[in-house]
């Protein structure tokens, strides 16, 4: 739970997840302050909160592509590793898709790259074995059929399919997700929503989820985190951060029952 503030007596009992009292700033500006939350493997996090809360601030740093000003941020009682790796996959709101390579190559040079570090790519029967295991992935997001197409023939949410892809055949302990589904299209958001979740129910992964959509955070995750800032000095308005106002766990009863006060929701849904 949020603001919980102490540490596991055994370090075996850790939680997945841990930021204590974390703080960013940039300069003069600060962005979050004191954020403590508690994630198990496996639960589907999704941030909600209005426009410059810190809620891709805090994905970035989960990611490794930023460090915390201050406090501590731990993986498995740990501290979490400093630069992006393969343990964590991410996908954006623009596709991170390589356009002059097809489909099965895009998801396959994650495979190959750290393999062949020298040369980028790998030969016989592991390069095989990369496309296969690359193949699947793609089948398994709906694109078994698209294998040898370039990303410029895909729609949109095709080309968020191959995303997602990409980060999945790392086989990643966390999915980290910032607004992939902003871009597309309401029947094809909710064609990707049924996708989301049908993978995250295969995997477990532990995934957080970056929306502006207060449904979307409601209906997809297991926890809605909301992002808020608590202090106000109209004569500084940069001098305080945001943290985790509302720590909501979420099942099918509470999705249809609760509700954030209604002047939140409306600066949320204000962007």
């Amino acid at each position: 739970m949020s603001d919980s503030g102490t540490a596991p007596a055994n370090p075996a009992q850790a939680a997945f997840i841990e930021a204590r009292n974390l703080w960013q700033e940039y300069g003069d500006l600060v962005v979050l302050e004191r954020l403590n939350l508690k994630v198990d493997e496996g639960e589907f996090c999704t941030l909600v909160g209005a426009s410059g809360c810190g809620k891709s601030t805090f994905l970035r740093m989960l990611l490794g592509q930023e460090r915390p000003s201050r406090g501590e941020l731990l993986l498995g009682g740990q501290a979490l590793p400093s630069e992006p790796d393969p343990s964590r996959g991410v996908v954006f709101q623009r596709y991170s898709v390589f356009p002059h390579l097809s489909v099965l190559d895009n998801v396959a040079l994650g495979l190959e790259l750290p393999r062949s570090k020298l040369l980028g790519r790998l030969f016989g029967a592991a390069k095989r074995e990369a496309r296969e295991r690359a193949a699947e992935i793609l089948t398994k997001v709906g694109l078994g059929h698209a294998l040898n197409k370039y990303p410029s023939a895909l729609s949109g949410g095709m080309q968020q399919r191959l995303a997602i892809a990409q980060a999945l055949v790392m086989q990643p302990r966390m999915l980290l997700l910032d607004e992939p589904f902003g871009a597309l299209d309401p029947g094809i958001r909710k064609d990707m929503h049924a996708l989301l979740l049908e993978l995250w129910q295969e995997t477990r992964l532990t995934v957080f989820m970056v929306t502006h959509d207060l449904s979307e955070g409601f209906s997809l995750g297991t926890r809605l985190l909301v992002f808020d800032k608590v202090r106000h000095d109209p004569q500084a308005p940069n001098a305080y951060g945001a943290r985790i106002t509302y720590d909501i766990p979420l099942n099918e009863t509470r999705r249809a029952q609760t509700q954030l006060p209604d002047e939140l929701a409306e600066r949320i849904a204000a962007r």
